[in-house]
């Protein structure tokens, strides 16, 4: 079987995709990483990217961008002031290092990419734009790194082109994310059970980029199996760029992971048995035969002599045709419960 570093985590991978809204200020983008290691995720995540590399200077802005940017500006100058050098990359990852939380960003091109392997990220996050970029998700195989492939946009059939460009460089350390590509995106559309036609399909593990307002759906998709959940978060979601309306604040992002973990103790190892804790309840909520009446010392046990009623530390109910005809050693008083060591079947 081919190790895959994703199937073999011991905990669902929490990243808080802070993204872009550093606002292209590092010193937003340290705050925000303070936030990510406060609330206990396993990794941070920025984007790398060279905007001449990235976008044509006659790219229109998406919908959700022109509503939560200026209008008169185009893409490639809304990205453009989002940009992180190398130097903000070094400095960022040293911070992450101090605050003990794993640093990862999302390359959106060859150079990019070539600067993320060159700081040794421990994997690659391939953003949904991108599925369809084959040369580009070739290349990023080819550095021989865990991939995290997020599937916005895409159906099974791109996903399946994604995977065999992937696998062709004898890479298959892979995880697939569900994800819908809009901010935020509607909760009817979120087609959770899709995360699971992705896994039963290609026998991969899988997860959720969530961009749902909220914490519902992460936190169901980890009941559904899911190994990575990727959430967006801000500072706060008043301020001024393309996401922040459609991330979490600081509290929820503590909320969600704190969710999460509960979700995951509670999926437990799936052997259905009496749990630790109700133990201690079986005798008090379950049943036994008890005598319906006074039993004499010697009297042959009949039908309408027993009954069944709490506590379960007596005989259980299952037995009391077994015990018919089997006479009692002692006398019994109304309402208490037979043992075993009260019969004599001779």
């Amino acid at each position: 079987m081919v190790k895959n570093y994703f199937t073999d985590l011991s905990s669902v991978f929490i990243i808080a995709e802070a993204g872009v809204n550093h606002n292209g200020d590092i010193n937003i983008a340290k705050k925000l990483i303070d936030v990510a290691a406060e609330a206990g995720v396993d990794a941070i995540k920025f984007q790398t990217f060279k905007t001449e590399k990235l976008v044509s200077q006659g790219a229109p802005k998406a919908d959700y961008q022109l509503k939560t940017t200026k209008k008169s500006e185009s893409q490639y100058q809304m990205i453009k002031k989002l940009e992180l050098d190398k130097t903000s990359h070094v400095e960022l990852m040293n911070y992450c290092k101090e605050k003990k939380i794993m640093f990862l960003s999302s390359p959106f091109d060859f150079e990019s990419c070539d600067l993320l392997d060159e700081l040794d990220i421990p994997f690659f996050k391939v953003p949904s734009g991108e599925i369809t970029n084959l040369p580009f998700l070739k290349y990023i195989a080819e550095k021989q790194k865990p991939i995290i492939l997020s599937t916005g946009m895409a159906n099974i059939a791109e996903i399946y082109e994604a995977l065999e460009t992937i696998y062709s460089t004898g890479n298959r350390d892979v995880v697939v994310l569900h994800c819908v590509t809009e901010y935020p995106a509607p909760i009817e559309e979120v087609n959770l059970s899709a995360m699971l036609t992705i896994r039963d399909a290609f026998k991969v593990p899988v997860g959720y980029s969530d961009h749902t307002l909220g914490l519902e759906i992460p936190i169901a998709a980890v009941a559904l199996g899911a190994k990575v959940i990727e959430k967006h978060f801000t500072l706060d979601k008043s301020m001024e760029g393309p996401d922040h309306k459609a991330s979490l604040e600081p509290d929820e992002l503590k909320l969600l992971v704190q969710s999460i973990r509960n979700v995951e103790k509670a999926l437990g190892d799936g052997i259905k048995r009496p749990a630790k804790s109700e133990i201690k309840n079986l005798p008090v909520a379950r049943k036994s035969i008890v005598a319906a009446r006074d039993i004499k010392k010697g009297q042959v046990l009949s039908r309408d002599l027993l009954e069944i009623k709490r506590p379960g530390d007596g005989i259980e109910p299952k037995f009391i045709d077994k015990i018919l005809g089997f006479k009692v050693n002692r006398y019994i008083r109304r309402d208490e419960v037979l043992k075993w060591e009260d019969l004599k079947s001779e």
